[in-house]
């Protein structure tokens, strides 16, 4: 396998890695997370609680989502160059580094920050507000990601 086919699965690995992290956390992690009661038998968190230990998991993730969005970044302008790329390409690239530093950048260390003032700051309008904004781009952030994934894949099988 050459330097380029090398280079090229293993982008398609990790943007495969960030959708698997994305629906597994939303799906999985953060359904069992925010329903403790039902597999601890009694209610020993609360939600403010259920909250901190998903905001964890979540500030974990952004790390993640700045490398990735390096990583798009870098990639896409090196097959830019190459002129190995199109709009589809171009368009699920920049749907998902805004999505990615969004979450990373913006709603996730706004999340923590009313996290860090109280359980009285949860019932907050904003607080609100911002959650249901970060799960859109969430879902957005997917559907971005699986676009850039077949795409890249497509262009990958046809190009050669």
């Amino acid at each position: 396998m050459n330097k380029k086919a090398f280079i090229d699965v293993i982008y398609l690995l990790a943007i495969g890695m960030t959708v698997g992290a994305v629906l597994i956390l939303g799906a999985f992690v953060a359904a069992v997370i925010f329903h403790s009661e039902v597999y601890l038998s009694i209610p020993l968190l609360s939600r403010y609680e259920e909250g901190k230990i998903m905001g964890e998991i979540f500030r974990r993730f952004t790390y993640w989502g700045y490398i990735m969005a390096f990583v798009i970044v870098w990639y896409e302008i090196v097959r830019l160059k190459s002129m190995q790329i199109d709009k589809i390409a171009i368009m699920a690239a920049l749907g998902s580094i805004g999505t990615l530093l969004l979450f990373s950048g913006v709603y996730s260390p706004k999340m923590l920050e009313f996290q860090q003032q109280g359980e009285l700051a949860m019932m907050n309008n904003s607080f609100e507000s911002l959650h249901k904004a970060s799960e859109i781009d969430f879902k957005i952030m997917l559907v971005m990601l699986l676009i850039l994934f077949g795409r890249r894949a497509y262009l990958m099988a046809v190009k050669r």
